[in-house]
């Protein structure tokens, strides 16, 4: 299997805080749509589960483009690649913004999934790489908290962006900062050369180990059950918590808040002991999940549930990546691979999953579903095989 580079001579934390931007800009567009489903299903024609299918799409090229795309690649400088990617990313947002059609927006969301797939795929190998040594885990953090801050100003911003100007001008915007991201990215990041071009097959390999199976598994269960459920997290405050679109995107706000804390404690937590963090990130996130339908009929309350709900999903990425990071410390990029295509087929298949239960049973439904979902990652962290942490 090839071994990643884990250090270059050039560090600093202006190159780890460009990274951060990308991973808020790509999840920033793969997440988009979560507060526009009303408005996109109105605009062309089609049910809020189809509408659904915008994230499903994108997600499901993610997670089959990642761990082909890597041998893509070859050995060429990732510096260069995460500009083609960010490139590509671009175009996928503006043609979602044109898009006259369903059909056109699958396509539109399409080109989405390879930018998220590729960039995510190399970022988090990245981050240890450009910073000084002994910061390698607060580096990641910082760059997956672009996850969480896309919660907390690019989703609730593109909400809000939908409600005064309509939603295609969201997709505008965001297709425009993709252009801005690349810029900087060439401008900030140094050369990222590597060894030499990584084997399909040794990602394939890698994946068969058991920590990395494990973690690959906690991914897909707490990933599907958190996607079932927060896709359709507008209708189903509509219907539940009787919130108005403008309530909507200030809880979203709050959510995404909470998620950067969560980003941040997860990544601390999980240097220590990913798995202690990651039962106690699967507990809570399931129980909250599962009481939104029971208790959440308020906006308040349901305003407290998303705090919660935002710190336990917070953590989910940075603490499952460090468990696979950890799981494979000769193969990070490999590694990440994986991850990135787990994790955005979790999205695809949760979000996929939660449209037939709106469509079929109901909203409160889709909120069982995922609370499920998410819990059955407790019995595979206690009985999985956790990574040696040094």
């Amino acid at each position: 299997m090839h071994k990643i580079e884990d250090r270059q001579d050039v560090r600093g934390w202006p190159a780890v805080v460009a990274l951060a931007v990308a991973t808020f800009t790509v999840v920033t567009s793969e997440m988009l749509p979560v507060g526009l489903l009303t408005p996109i299903g109105d605009a062309l024609d089609v049910t809020e589960g189809t509408a659904g299918l915008s994230l499903t799409v994108t997600g499901l090229v993610a997670a089959v483009s990642a761990p082909l795309l890597i041998p893509a690649f070859g050995a060429t400088d990732r510096r260069t690649v995460l500009g083609v990617l960010m490139a590509v990313l671009s175009l996928g947002n503006l043609l979602a913004a044109w898009s006259p059609s369903f059909a056109v927006m699958v396509a539109a969301r399409v080109l989405v999934g390879l930018g998220v797939g590729g960039v995510w795929a190399i970022a988090g190998g990245l981050a240890a790489r450009l910073a000084p040594p002994a910061s390698a885990g607060p580096a990641m953090s910082l760059v997956f908290s672009g996850v969480a801050v896309a919660s907390v100003l690019g989703v609730p911003t593109g909400t809000h962006l939908g409600e005064l100007v309509g939603w295609r001008v969201s997709f505008v915007v965001v297709g425009g900062l993709a252009l801005v991201v690349l810029l900087a990215l060439v401008a900030v990041l140094p050369r990222l050369p590597v060894g030499g071009p990584v084997r399909l097959g040794g990602t394939v390999r890698l994946a068969g180990t058991r920590p990395v199976r494990t973690g690959l598994t906690v991914v897909v269960l707490l990933v599907v059950g958190h996607f079932a459920a927060y896709t359709y997290v507008r209708p189903v405050l509509e219907d539940v918590s009787g919130a108005h679109a403008g309530t909507i995107a200030t809880l979203l706000l709050v959510y995404g808040v909470a998620g950067i804390a969560g980003n941040f404690a997860g990544g601390a937590g999980a240097a220590r002991s990913p798995r202690a963090t990651l039962l106690v990130v699967s507990g809570v996130l399931a129980t909250t999940v599962a009481l939104v339908p029971v208790v959440g009929t308020s906006v308040p309350v349901a305003a407290a549930l998303l705090v919660v709900w935002g710190l336990a999903y917070g953590a989910v990425s940075v603490s499952t990546q460090t468990w696979l990071l950890a799981a494979a410390p000769g193969a990070h990029e490999s590694a990440s691979a994986l991850f990135s295509g787990v994790f955005n087929g979790a999205i695809a298949l949760g979000a996929f999953g939660g449209g037939l239960v709106v469509d079929g049973i109901g909203l409160t439904a889709v909120m069982w579903l995922g609370a499920a979902v998410a819990a059955t990652a407790l019995p595979v962290l206690v009985l999985g095989r956790a990574p040696a942490v040094r």
